[in-house]
C-alpha cells in the first residue's frame, strides 16, 4: 500500500502542504522556549521545487495518496545524506515511514553508506532511525538560535 516515487513539478504544493502540517505538528514535542521554525525550506513552494529538480525528492504515497517526502542528497562515493522524511501526522504511526525507507535503500541500493541529523529532542525520530539500522555518531553543540542540540547518525552496509 505504501509507494514511493521520484516527485514532480506538480507535486509541489502538495508536498509542501503537508511539510507544512508534519513540521508545524512537530512543536508539540519541542522543549519550552526553543525555536518553533521548522527546518530550512519546509513551507516554501520555491525551496521545494528547486530541491524537485536538482535532487533525490520522493512523493511518499499511501494507498495512491500522497502522504509525505522524502528528500536525498548524493555527497558522492557511495554516500547519500537523508535531508529529510515527512509524512502527514493523521498518516503516522502506521509503518508508512519505514516502509518508505525501506524502499529507499533498495531503490538505491548502491549506497554504503547513509547519514542524516536530527534534533536532540526529536526522540520518536531516534527511535525510528535506529529501529532502520541508524546508529549514533555524534551530539552536537546547543545552537543558542535553536534552544537544541543535533544528534547525527550513520548507517552503513
Amino acid at each position: 500500500m505504501t509507494n514511493i516515487e521520484k516527485a514532480l513539478p506538480e507535486d509541489v504544493e502538495k508536498l509542501t502542504e503537508i511539510e507544512i502540517r508534519a513540521f508545524i505538528d512537530d512543536n508539540k514535542n519541542k522543549p519550552p522556549n526553543c525555536n518553533l521554525e521548522g527546518p530550512p525550506g519546509y513551507n516554501s513552494l520555491k525551496w521545494n521545487l528547486h530541491w524537485i529538480q536538482h535532487t533525490y525528492y520522493y512523493k511518499i504515497t499511501f494507498k495512491e495518496v500522497i502522504v509525505g517526502g522524502a528528500i536525498l542528497f548524493d555527497l558522492g562515493d557511495c554516500h547519500y545524506e537523508l535531508g529529510r522524511i515527512w509524512i502527514d501526522p493523521k498518516h503516522q504511526n502506521k509503518k508508512i515511514g519505514q516502509d518508505a525507507m525501506r524502499m529507499l535503500f533498495k531503490l538505491h541500493s548502491d549506497v554504503r553508506r547513509w547519514t542524516l541529523g536530527t534534533p536532540s529532542w526529536a526522540i520518536r525520530n531516534q527511535h525510528f532511525y535506529e529501529k532502520l539500522g541508524f546508529v549514533k555518531i555524534r551530539e552536537t553543540e546547543v545552537d543558542p538560535d535553536l534552544g537544541w542540540s543535533g544528534i547525527e547518525y550513520e548507517r552503513k552496509l
